[in-house]
């Protein structure tokens, strides 16, 4: 997992291909003017699901084989718990077409706080849990670039 801002993506560039382009459709869009929805970027390879919702009380683990995530949060803030995946075990098995299975911790469990301009980049080995109230219900905007493992 990798934290940081957006204003630093560049120095991701180097990890893959199409992280690169998924960094630079996240800072040569206009975020905030952006309709929810799925943006595709390289076909297959990057594409982007912008989402509008309210954080909640819990969430289950997920983790994917085929993708990285690149969520980034484009208003508001959420708590996002990270855990490597041998942490956990197994509570939907993996969906080969959705690319994500769902599990939960069996080791004390570590978060993120994820701010406006911030953004979580997920391995597939690196399971989180997104979505969770900063200490309340609130509603964010936040968009989820996925940039295909290669």
């Amino acid at each position: 997992m990798i934290k940081d801002k957006l204003d630093n993506s560049r120095v991701y560039f180097s990890l893959s291909d199409n992280i690169m382009k998924g960094f630079k459709w996240l800072t040569e869009t206009n975020l905030e003017e952006i309709k929810p929805g799925k943006y595709i970027i390289d076909g297959d390879n990057v594409w982007a699901n912008v989402q509008i919702y309210e954080t909640k009380h819990d969430a289950n683990y997920e983790a994917h084989r085929k993708y990285i995530d690149i969520q980034y949060m484009i208003i508001g803030n959420e708590i996002v718990g990270v855990t490597d995946i041998t942490n956990c075990s197994t509570t939907v098995k993996y969906d080969n077409q959705k690319d994500i299975e769902f599990l939960q911790s069996n080791v004390k469990e570590e978060y993120q706080e994820l701010k406006e301009g911030e953004f979580l980049l997920f391995y597939p080995h690196d399971a989180h849990k997104p979505s969770i109230n900063p200490g309340g219900k609130t509603s964010v905007k936040k968009v989820v670039v996925k940039a295909l493992v290669n």
